[in-house]
């Protein structure tokens, strides 16, 4: 099993929200530029519309968020693989098509006699930046939607549709915890990317994808 509290960013994200004297440390811009363009992503995603007009009104609406709510820096794995980032990118949009699918389905063929969750799902990671992102790509794929976050664990609570058994609430952690494997994959550290790769054992090539 991946380990869970042994990653470097866990221990340093309390010591980056202060400075020895106690201050609250602010984000540059050069370091809040990741976030300001997934908050632009998501805005886009969320109106369904990428038009120029519409990106540089978000692109004010997400400057205007991290000056009024401004963050401790994030700290970044120093890694990214743009391979794993394109079949990541890939892999979100055949499960938006497919979910979008299946939540159609059960509201046609189910209705109100569909059941849904509220799941907890502790993730392996302890980078903060890996447990946001695993957080917005279930808010954007349709039937999960997540309530909470407990960021001393890194685990996430969750909404979601069409749970029927225990069964199917493992299932939903295992996916959930795929879409974890595969954010370490494309931008986690080294340390966590090694560790995925000893979780998988001999099955890690053909788990690439």
């Amino acid at each position: 099993m991946m380990p869970n509290k042994n990653f470097e960013p866990r221990d340093q994200r309390i010591d980056d929200a202060l400075d020895t004297s106690g201050v609250r440390h602010r984000a540059t811009l050069k370091q809040e530029w990741p976030l300001l363009l997934l908050l632009l992503f998501v805005w886009g995603a969320l109106w369904q519309d990428f038009s120029l007009a519409n990106m540089i009104f978000g692109a004010v609406i997400a400057l205007v968020i991290v000056n009024l709510f401004p963050l401790p820096p994030v700290v970044l794995s120093g890694r990214i693989n743009l391979w794993y980032c394109v079949k990541l990118f890939i892999w979100f949009l055949g499960q938006v098509v497919a979910a979008s699918v299946h939540v159609a389905w059960l509201a046609v063929a189910r209705g109100k006699s569909t059941r849904s969750a509220i799941i907890a799902v502790p993730l392996r990671t302890g980078s903060d930046l890996i447990v946001m992102t695993v957080g917005h790509v279930l808010t954007l794929i349709p039937g999960s939607f997540v309530i909470d976050v407990d960021r001393s664990s890194s685990t996430l609570y969750l909404h979601y549709i069409d749970i029927q058994s225990p069964e199917d609430v493992e299932t939903a952690r295992a996916a959930i915890r795929d879409i974890e494997r595969r954010l370490i994959m494309a931008i986690g550290s080294r340390d966590e990317y090694e560790a995925i790769k000893s979780e998988c054992g001999p099955d890690f090539a053909a788990r690439k994808g």
